[in-house]
């Protein structure tokens, strides 16, 4: 047997157990290894048929006999019904949608039965048991299951994800078989000997054997420490070499970049924060580098992260590239929908109009372009085709965009710094293609043939050094959610962070308030003072459409469809209700957007669509109906809608639940307007998982766990940023390289 051997090489599967396997994303005998339990529990009590206790966990050997499958006919569920016998006597066994169990055993055939027992003592029976067909071939009265048969040495049984057709037990004795064998003894450690033995940490073989069949409960923890550990590691080297990566190639480097923001913010009529300083000197930093900057900038609602994008691209805007009289460099802003485009290039006129540079913006509705050559003062719309003419040849000093920035037909000629607002809306390799925009870098005239550095600076202009063929812009992502620390170092391990940890004064402080069931009309009456004010609202709704009724179960949370409806006819029929959903087209979403943007609609119920990409300041406040199953940090985002002015912002909760611990995570919120601290409480109370999903970032559940343990987090980081110093391929720790690899495709989306 080999770690790489397929499963169904090695074992006689029955069609659904390969159907479980795939969808677990389990081929080889590796993958059988790497499938970690989710918990433990104790082993069942060993015991007979005549003997068993309601609510107890038994284990039985004996026969199974009159297996029969069939449908409830009211629940249309299927049941499998048959009977256990023992030299004891017999007991009911029953499995709900597993009709497949009526043939996976021979009439008679001596199984191995281990579950829960329900019922009453008079009548036991015994619900989806877990079943191993035995290699007994006869019980002798008085003959029941013995130890030697059972985990041998340890009471821990491990549960596993499961998927119908294949069991814990099945895994258990799968694995059972791959030790005897010593396959796991094969595998070389991806973990160096050097980092195992700084960190304490048990070898692969042992902790596979310690993860999967513990003796003890300190075996499971140590080789689930190793195994969070070596996730973490993988994706930390991975991350540490996508940034060795990045400072190898060349960009551009921007000389007095320091002044020209100095200059920028000499003219604002209101003087950044602390911590805007802060990030500005980050990033002029970076610029003035000659590799490209690789930098997260994360600032809470309203903390004026635009400000920072706007002085840094002042300093490259206004710079000349090398070797040129004439021309800048060029800046590329992308952001995730049209009218956030859209508020953003006004934003960059108002900051660069007395500047003389074009400024263009490129949605999928349209181009445009500032100054006019009709009218100085407005924009005008420009063909896409000129548009793209003018990008080309370096034109245009700043492009803002949506997507369509990524098109293949979108060229720069001198792209030197690419912002991208809320960049975990964007893929890794959409941000690669954007960043790879500026194939023009290498028609850059030598410095030497043009003006001095010091005659250009003596004529306030800003040259840069000059740049090598097919030099990277300076990359700058910018997101307003708020993230863990200890996931935002795991998931941007590849970028420098800078955070806004302060709001700019002027900004009104929000009320954010729980409201009762029977409450809910005095908040619309707050939201109707409101609305008669002029302003507008929203109303966040958890689900698109109402619930199937014949599914009993069914999330009975609204739906924004059927409020949408419900708010017009019956709460604000003087008003506009409109709607917004993420099951909308593109342009049916912008369509209703730009309304509301521009007042049309009065109050938009939505979804958590609505969560980034929109920025209306007339719009101050927001109901959130069934609050509780949303996270703190999307919640604080959600209410971040209504903080973008001066005008008091109002904020309601509804809950459907009234616990305790929904009360005592919606107080947080009540309390706190730091979207940090609400970050690191989710993490804290709800789970890196119920968070942010492994899908989303390729981290498995173990590893999300990880996330809650800052040290083991940065133990990683420093563990893998030292080795990758030192070999930056990998090439003398194949094993790591090939863990690495596969950590980055799973990061990347692969």
């Amino acid at each position: 047997m080999h770690p790489d051997d397929a499963v169904e090489k090695r074992w006689r599967l029955i069609p659904a157990q390969k159907a479980a396997l795939k969808r677990l994303g389990i081929r080889t005998i590796r993958g059988l290894l790497y499938h970690f339990p989710v918990r433990y529990e104790a082993a069942g009590q060993e015991t007979t048929a005549r003997a068993l206790t309601p609510g107890s966990k038994v284990t039985l050997l004996g026969t199974l006999s009159g297996l029969k499958a069939k449908k409830l006919w009211k629940s249309k569920r299927t049941v499998t019904e048959g009977w256990f016998e023992d030299g004891s006597g017999r007991v009911k066994v029953m499995w709900f949608n597993q009709p497949y169990m009526a043939s996976y055993v021979k009439e008679g055939a001596v199984v191995r039965l281990a579950g829960a027992v329900g019922g009453s003592a008079e009548r036991p029976y015994i619900a989806n048991p877990e079943v191993e067909r035995s290699d007994v071939s006869e019980i002798p009265d008085g003959m029941f299951a013995t130890s030697n048969q059972q985990p041998a040495t340890s009471d821990l049984f491990p549960i596993y994800p499961e998927s119908r057709g294949i069991t814990s037990r099945w895994f258990y004795h799968a694995l059972k078989k791959i030790f005897s064998d010593g396959v796991h003894r094969t595998i070389e450690d991806p973990l160096p000997e050097a980092v195992r033995s700084r960190l304490n940490l048990p070898a692969i073989a042992d902790s596979l054997v310690w993860i999967h069949q513990p003796e003890k409960k300190t075996h499971a923890e140590a080789a689930r420490k190793r195994f969070s550990f070596e996730e973490m590691f993988a994706v930390q080297a991975a991350r540490a070499m996508e940034r060795s990566e990045n400072d190898a190639e060349n960009s551009f480097a921007i000389a007095e970049a320091a002044r020209a923001v100095e200059r920028f913010l000499a003219t604002l009529p209101i003087a950044p924060t602390s911590a805007q300083r802060r990030a500005i000197a980050d990033i002029v930093g970076d610029l003035s580098r000659s590799h490209p900057m690789a930098r997260l900038l994360e600032g809470d609602v309203g903390s004026g992260k635009t400000l920072v994008a706007a002085a840094t691209a002042y300093a490259v805007v206004n710079a000349r590239p090398a070797g040129r009289d004439s021309g800048t460099l060029q800046v590329a802003y992308m952001a995730p929908t049209e009218i956030l485009a859209q508020q953003h290039f006004d934003s960059f006129i108002s900051y660069f109009r007395h500047l003389p540079i074009a400024i263009a913006l490129m949605t999928g509705s349209g181009c445009k372009k500032f100054p006019s050559k009709v009218s100085p003062d407005r924009a005008t719309d420009i063909s896409r085709a000129q548009l793209l003419k003018w990008v080309a040849g370096g034109e245009i000093a700043m492009l803002v965009g949506t997507h369509a920035l990524i098109q293949k037909s979108v060229r720069f000629r001198h792209l030197a710094y690419v912002i991208v607002d809320e960049q975990h809306r964007f893929g890794t390799r959409q941000r690669a293609q954007l960043a790879r925009k500026g194939g023009g870098a290498g028609k850059i005239l030598d410095e030497d043939s043009g003006r001095s550095r010091e005659a250009a600076s003596a004529a306030g202009q800003n040259f840069s050094r000059p740049a090598a063929p097919n030099a990277l812009p300076h990359f700058l992502s910018m997101t307003a959610t708020p993230i863990p620390r200890t996931l935002a170092l795991t998931i941007y391990g590849d970028l420098d962070i800078s955070v806004l940890d302060e709001l700019p004064p002027g900004r009104a402080k929000i009320s954010t308030t729980i409201v009762a069931l029977d409450e809910r009309e005095n908040a619309y009456e707050q939201i109707r003072t409101e609305l008669k004010k002029g302003r507008q609202a929203y109303v966040i709704c958890p689900r698109i459409n109402e619930p199937d009724p014949a599914k009993i179960n069914a999330l009975q949370a609204k739906s924004a469809k059927a409020e949408a409806a419900r708010l017009q006819k019956e709460i604000f029929p003087e008003f506009n209700v409109g709607l917004l959903h993420g099951a909308m087209s593109a342009k049916e979403k912008d369509g209703v957007m730009e309304k509301f943007a521009i007042g049309t609609i009065d109050v938009l119920v939505a979804t958590s669509v609505v969560e980034v990409g929109i920025n209306v300041q007339n719009a101050t406040a927001i109901m959130i109906e069934g609050a509780e199953r949303f996270g703190l940090a999307q919640l604080h985002q959600l209410r971040g809608r209504v903080q973008r002015s001066s005008h008091p912002p109002i904020c309601f909760l509804l809950s459907e639940s009234s616990s305790q611990l929904v009360m005592k995570r919606l107080k947080a919120l009540e309390r706190s307007a730091d979207g940090f601290a609400l970050a690191e409480t989710d993490l804290a109370t709800r789970g890196p998982g119920d968070l942010y999903g492994r899908q989303q970032w390729g981290v498995s559940d173990l590893g999300m766990e990880a996330l809650k343990n800052p040290r083991l987090i940065q133990a990683a980081r420093e563990e893998a940023q030292k080795i990758v110093a030192e070999d930056p391929t990998l090439s003398h720790h194949p094993a790591l390289a090939e863990r690495v690899a596969n950590a980055g495709r799973e990061l990347h989306g692969e």
